[in-house]
């Protein structure tokens, strides 16, 4: 099964190489390879504590609103790229493709404000590319076709991802074999890949069962009505969102329903089940807080949970400071699709390269 990148600036299309990708599990620790970056659009520049490789580069292309991310020796075939824009006004970003040159991994990506209409923003993006069975936890992903066809996934357990198309913009994903104590376990992320227009993706919600992971994806338009887009999608337990573990020492992640989720939804690596917290903030706003996790390089990645077409992300940088140091998000920002402020959940994950 093969795959390009698709609406390259011109010159990339050269330089670009085919990506074959496996569903067949080879002996390899997991990730295989791996890649963040926090961008900073006003100032058209990476920003060092929330990027890694540090040589990770981010090039505006045309039309504005669209960006390249090359993440420096980080190639590898398959993966999942997960994206989350960073701005006070409803901003989102999706994924358009993303594939191999030579060494390095491309990512394309679209960032959108209301209305569908592309625009320039600061965004935090994460890649990432595993096989075999070195994953420390339950860990798996999977980048779906808008038909629901399973271009590329992992799994810790052995076992294939299943995805199944039901309504228009329905998915139900099923991680096998990714079992835990249930009835609700860890955590998810799912981003929209979509190259012509814009689309949004979300967890709905999802299940803890003996079989193992059952996750409702509901995708967007711009205007809040269903549609079929590609998407991917990735649940981590008490592993990191690139699927290693001790190292890293420091990830965490948590469920706002709203209310906060079960502790089983509240993970951290220091401290354990149920610490971090969430506050509110203002109208949409969430102060989140994952103790003693704050060390660069890290990345915050957050999909909005809940059968609504409101989208979250970012309204500023996270910060790592204080004696832990402590990883702060301030704020995880919720819309409704009319642009409204929202009290949408949400579910945000945080990854540490140490």
């Amino acid at each position: 099964m093969k795959r390009t990148l698709s609406r390259l600036a011109a010159t990339l299309l050269a330089t670009l190489a085919l990506v074959t990708v496996s569903t067949a599990p080879s002996q390899a620790a997991v990730p295989d390879r791996k890649g963040w970056v926090l961008y900073n659009a006003p100032g058209a520049s990476t920003v060092a504590f929330g990027t890694w490789p540090a040589a990770t580069t981010v090039t505006p292309l045309a039309p504005a609103g669209r960006y390249q991310v090359r993440f420096p020796g980080q190639a590898a075939p398959g993966g999942v790229v997960h994206v989350t824009a960073i701005n006070a006004s409803p901003h989102w970003c999706q994924v358009e493709a993303w594939g191999i040159s030579v060494a390095d991994e491309i990512v394309i990506l679209r960032c959108y404000k209301l209305g569908g209409i592309l625009d320039p923003t600061s965004f935090s993006a994460f890649f990432t590319s595993s096989s075999g069975l070195g994953a420390f936890g339950p860990y798996g992903y999977a980048y779906s076709s808008a038909a629901g066809a399973v271009l590329n996934q992992y799994n810790s357990s052995g076992a294939a991802n299943t995805v199944t198309p039901g309504p228009v913009g329905q998915y139900l994903v099923k991680f096998s074999g990714l079992v835990t104590g249930g009835p609700l376990d860890g955590s998810l992320q799912a981003t929209a890949v979509n190259s012509g227009t814009g689309a949004r993706c979300k967890i709905a919600k999802w299940s803890s069962t003996a079989a193992g992971q059952d996750v409702l994806v509901y995708c967007f338009n711009s205007a809040g009505a269903f549609m079929n887009t590609a998407f991917t999608v990735t649940y981590q337990y008490k592993v990191s969102l690139y699927g290693s573990s001790y190292p890293p020492k420091y990830f965490g992640y948590i469920l706002n329903g709203p209310p906060i989720g079960p502790p089983t939804t509240n993970f951290n690596s220091v401290g354990g089940l149920g610490v971090n917290t969430i506050a509110p903030a203002g109208a949409g706003l969430s102060l989140v807080t994952f103790p003693r996790i704050g060390f660069p390089q890290n990345t915050v990645q957050v999909t909005a949970y809940g059968p609504s077409p409101d989208f979250c992300g970012l309204n500023t940088f996270w910060a790592n400071f204080g004696a832990g140091p402590d990883t702060v998000v301030r704020d995880v920002i919720c819309f409704t699709s009319a642009g409204a402020p929202s009290s949408n959940g949400f579910l945000v994950s945080a990854s540490s390269i140490l």
